[in-house]
């Protein structure tokens, strides 16, 4: 389910309007959290959850250091973000504060489906990379290529999946950003003004002969950009001849690709 376009306004004016009362390019998390008086406790979960948000007679965060979720990390300030959306959203803070829905545990690049969930990940786009500030940076790139992404996300220290997002969204270039795992696609995200949308094997399946296809194939192979044949990813490819880029970063079971012309 997508958010609604006048919700998804809300969302950005309210996480951008946070992010920009400070000057750092980094969105100072923790200054936002002690000024609501919401105390973040870091600690060991083991691999129940990357965040949570209660409500005890007030609110709190917790973050799961086991999975990565230290404080200043692209991962933790990307779940810490997150579980500030479930906060600053009056929706999401009233429901828990009231009891009608019980604390959600979040799950990196997990419950994509989920309604509140993806209203809190777009929040945590747009406080750790509100438009203003995001879209000039990405103007000082003259052509698009996977530096881009990774320049933007040292800068901003987010991680590279949650920057192709952003990008996709708000960025100079149109790109299609897919996740996969076990030869399986779990999720995709791209510009509106992508031209391709319909994947050359359907909605789960990794096209074969895609760059991820080929490392599930193999069952090894390491980060690299290539140059492809469009109808090597998609469907509905008018000009046979048309080409694309595939940027791939595997790990174990796991690739996230981003594709651009």
């Amino acid at each position: 389910m997508e958010i609604n376009n006048r919700k998804k306004n809300q969302i950005k004016d309210l996480a951008e309007f946070l992010a920009l009362e400070y000057d750092e390019i980094e969105t100072p998390l923790d200054k936002i959290a002690e000024l609501e008086e919401v105390p973040i406790f870091y600690d060991d979960y083991e691999n129940a959850f990357d965040g949570i948000l209660v409500y005890d007679n007030g609110f709190y965060i917790h973050l799961n250091t086991a999975l990565g979720n230290r404080p200043n990390t692209q991962r933790g300030r990307f779940t810490l973000a997150h579980e500030l959306g479930h906060y600053f959203i009056d929706s999401h803070r009233q429901a828990l504060k009231e009891g009608l829905i019980e604390p959600h545990p979040s799950r990196y690049n997990r419950n994509k489906h989920l309604l509140i969930e993806r209203e809190a990940d777009y929040f945590a786009s747009c406080i750790l990379m509100p438009e203003k500030r995001f879209r000039v940076d990405c103007e000082k790139f003259r052509k698009f290529d996977f530096e881009v992404i990774e320049s933007l996300s040292r800068k901003y220290n987010i991680s590279i999946t949650a920057c192709a997002i952003r990008f996709a969204d708000i960025g100079t270039h149109p790109i299609m950003v897919i996740y996969m795992e076990n030869n399986k696609i779990e999720w995709k995200w791209q510009s509106n003004d992508f031209r391709f949308w319909r994947l050359a094997e359907g909605k789960i399946n990794v096209p074969k002969d895609s760059l991820a296809g080929q490392y599930f194939r193999i069952g090894s192979g390491k980060k690299r950009t290539e140059k492809l044949w469009a109808i090597d990813w998609f469907e509905d490819v008018q000009d046979i001849n048309c080409s694309v880029y595939e940027q791939i970063i595997p790990y174990k079971n796991k690739v996230l690709s981003i594709v651009w012309e």
